[in-house]
């Protein structure tokens, strides 16, 4: 098969990224395959391996048998028909010594998409896995399982990133993170994006021109995220380490819920759906309709606990948000407003009356902290993020301090700039102690010129934010007992696909101490 330049890709197409195209940015421990015998079906593992949802005798793995990808139908280029997938995990990379193996049936209904879910794993080590099917065998992935609950765990690196836009630049981000080899990744929504660009970028980028103006049905919705999955740094991202996913809004549509037009009901169900035939995530998180559950907690040994929020779903509907530019005060601190809804703000309450861990993290989508944008002192400029739903946000900070929360932090995306800011019970009482802090990754693509930063007078206003930068790249966090260190990563040019004209570097540190709340610059 010959490379196909992923760029030149264009959503509808019939060609698909070649397993020979990728093998040059995958490690050389993923890049092993077999010699393929007479297929009825052309290579399908065009989408690569994944994994996910680490526990400590469990992980998933994943991957789609997909020839064709692209196609508009959403069906990869697969027939109706059933296929028998071998899978197979080992402590090594050579296959020499294989841990446990299987079969799993994959079905043209949830996209020839295959979901393992092996249990009876050794906690906290690492092992290898692939499939095999028609002949054809697959990348390798390398994943983890979580260790044993309690266990003494002196260090964890981990990476996570948001807002991925293909048509708006290069996946370089994926490139830096790879050469980290953080032991987890989290992506905090956005994996896709339902929309074409509306940037107008050079004749590098042709595909801009190429994509439906909305992802509305399952086929489309199967179509963009194979489009995405073509990206071979993101391949390798995700065959290098377990990732733990949530949602933002553009897997369905922009603002699908928190606008005065929601999404309907089956549009959020195609959503759903391709969401999940595409990520490694657990069965109890497949979609019922237009409803699917994905917050849910992991814990790390006694160094982490990370509790992954769902803010766009349980949004209080008899609660309707402030039109864009013109919020209502008063609606937006309504007591009975939440940005969880009832059943998972409960759940995570709930969750703060143990403490198995040195770091307690949300991983979730929308800003935390509190921005004053124009120096009026009010709650009520950004409702889409925590501050549109006040009495939701001081439910959560109020919950750490009452149930006396180690060390809490956020972890955000959506917003496509870096930002770094300490957390306070009163909003604007800056003389407040501190109770957490927050680190918001930029995005991967989206907005891929410079995001204008912030005035000196604005960081007046702002005592609690630290820094915000609008580059795209990712942020490498590393934990220990005794702190906590975030390293916001930037991208020089996402518009340029030579990597050797692209610089990735560290461009401001912070860490936090256990036990000694507020971010110090490093």
């Amino acid at each position: 098969m010959r490379q196909v330049n992923r760029r030149s890709v264009l959503l509808g197409g019939a060609a698909a990224v070649s397993a020979a195209g990728l093998t040059a940015t995958l490690p050389s421990w993923a890049s092993a395959r077999t010699t393929a015998a007479a297929p009825a079906i052309h290579d399908p593992f065009q989408l690569g391996v994944a994994s996910g949802d680490p526990l400590p005798d469990s992980v998933v793995l994943w991957t789609r048998l997909a020839p064709a990808p692209l196609n508009p139908d959403g069906l990869g280029g697969m027939p109706n028909a059933s296929y028998t997938v071998e899978w197979e995990m080992a402590n090594d990379a050579a296959f020499s010594s294989i841990a446990q193996k299987g079969t799993v049936t994959a079905v043209q209904a949830s996209a020839h998409s295959v979901h393992v879910e092996p249990v009876g794993l050794e906690p906290g080590r690492e092992y290898f896995y692939r499939f095999k099917t028609a002949g054809y065998i697959s990348p390798v992935g390398r994943t983890r399982t979580a260790p044993a609950a309690g266990a003494a765990v002196n260090q964890l690196k981990y990476a996570f990133s948001s807002c991925q836009h293909w048509e708006e630049g290069w996946f370089h981000a994926y490139k830096g993170m790879v050469a980290d080899n953080p032991e987890l990744v989290l992506f905090l929504g956005d994996y896709i994006y339902e929309k074409k660009s509306g940037r107008k970028l050079s004749a590098l980028n042709p595909r801009s021109l190429a994509v439906p103006d909305d992802a509305t049905t399952l086929a489309l919705y199967r179509a963009r995220h194979g489009q995405h999955k073509t990206d071979a740094d993101l391949q390798a991202a995700h065959a290098m380490a377990p990732w733990m996913v949530v949602f933002d809004d553009h897997e369905v549509m922009n603002n699908w819920n928190g606008t005065t037009s929601p999404a309907s009901a089956d549009r959020k169900a195609a959503g759903f759906q391709a969401f999940y035939e595409h990520m490694p995530i657990r069965s109890t998180a497949k979609p019922s309709g237009s409803t699917i559950k994905l917050y849910r907690q992991f814990v790390w040994g006694n160094l982490a606990r990370f509790h992954l929020l769902d803010t766009r779903q349980y949004r209080n509907a008899q609660v309707p948000d402030p039109a864009d530019g013109n919020p209502n005060c008063t609606t937006m601190r309504d007591p009975a407003r939440s940005i969880l809804g009832t059943a998972q703000e409960a759940w995570l309450l709930k969750q703060f009356e143990t403490h198995p861990a040195t770091w307690d993290i949300l991983g979730q989508q929308v800003f935390f902290a509190t921005r004053d944008d124009d120096g009026s002192k009010t709650t009520c400029q950004s409702p889409d993020s925590w501050q549109g739903y006040e009495a939701s946000r001081d439910r959560i900070a109020k919950g750490w301090v009452d149930r006396k929360v180690p060390n809490p932090i956020v972890l955000t995306g959506d917003v496509h700039r870096h930002w770094a800011a300490d957390l306070r019970r009163d909003y604007f009482n800056h003389s407040d102690p501190i109770i957490g802090s927050e680190f918001v990754t930029t995005s991967v693509t989206s907005n891929s010129d410079d995001a204008k930063d912030p005035s000196a007078a604005w960081y007046a206003n702002n005592p609690h934010v630290k820094y915000c930068r609008g580059k795209r790249g990712y942020v490498r966090m590393t934990a220990t007992q005794e702190q906590l260190r975030g390293d916001f990563v930037t991208v020089s040019d996402t518009t340029e696909p030579a990597i050797g004209k692209v610089t990735i570097a560290t461009d401001r540190s912070y860490v936090v101490q256990a036990g000694k709340p507020g971010l110090q610059q490093v």
